[in-house]
């Protein structure tokens, strides 16, 4: 479709054939499994479609989601007729479902590899996403690293070293990857997710030991990375039995 003179009744055919019509019937089973295909539909429509097509409305996800992607449909059409439900309940299960990533260390240990989401309100944090249905822990976190950082971890993951926490009911594993050069090229495998890729030294990030750095600006920019800082410095003191 030449989307750049598409119409939104027209997108939303194409969009509805593309992430919801020809999806496995398994995974159309639940609301919560129809509601990530909507968000996949949603990034596709705002990432690629709108590109093209600047004179479409842009939306938020609950917007998008209570448009009529799912009217035509009739054998989902109780789900757009309930869908404040709906959504309230994909959003409780899209926070519940486990969480994995790495911890990068460079060569000294005394840096580690942090992301920046693409939002100018984002935080950093250590690469990370949600595991799909099915995926291995190790095989998740590989995947989602590269796609945030371009870096692929596979023949360093030792599916054994990792920092586990469970936060908000959300289980988060990250694994231990430690040697990294520092002059390891990164580039992000995904569109308008991560705005930056930087070395951060562990000493300059809130909570590690006694750093005096510990500003309530400088923990916001942090907030996802302080539930683990603590567990990095006791790691790093086993790693070269110093403090």
């Amino acid at each position: 479709m030449a989307f750049a003179t598409a119409t939104f009744e027209e997108v939303l055919d194409d969009l509805s054939s593309r992430f919801i019509i020809n999806v496995p019937e398994e995974e159309l089973a639940s609301v919560e499994r129809i509601c990530f295909q909507v968000e996949q539909a949603h990034w596709y429509y705002e990432d690629f479609i709108r590109e093209q097509n600047p004179a479409l409305p842009s939306f938020s996800l609950k917007q998008f989601s209570a448009k009529n992607i799912l009217l035509d449909l009739s054998q989902w059409r109780h789900w757009a007729d309930e869908h404040e439900r709906a959504y309230g309940d994909f959003l409780t299960y899209k926070f519940r479902v486990p969480v994995c990533g790495a911890i990068i260390l460079n060569e000294t240990l005394d840096k580690c590899l942090l992301v920046k989401g693409w939002n100018s309100r984002a935080g950093w944090g250590f690469p990370r996403g949600k595991i799909n249905k099915d995926e291995e822990y190790a095989t998740c976190a590989a995947r989602e690293v590269y796609e945030e950082t371009g870096f692929d971890v596979t023949p360093f993951v030792d599916e054994e070293a990792f920092l586990e926490r469970t936060i908000r009911e959300q289980h988060i594993r990250l694994f231990i990857i430690a040697g990294i050069s520092e002059d390891t090229p990164f580039n992000p495998q995904t569109r308008k997710e991560i705005s930056k890729i930087s070395w951060c030294r562990l000493v300059d990030l809130p909570t590690y030991r006694n750093n005096a750095n510990n500003s309530n600006s400088n923990r916001n920019r942090f907030y996802m990375v302080i539930p683990f800082v603590k567990y990095v410095g006791l790691l790093m003191v086993f790693i070269t039995g110093c403090y």
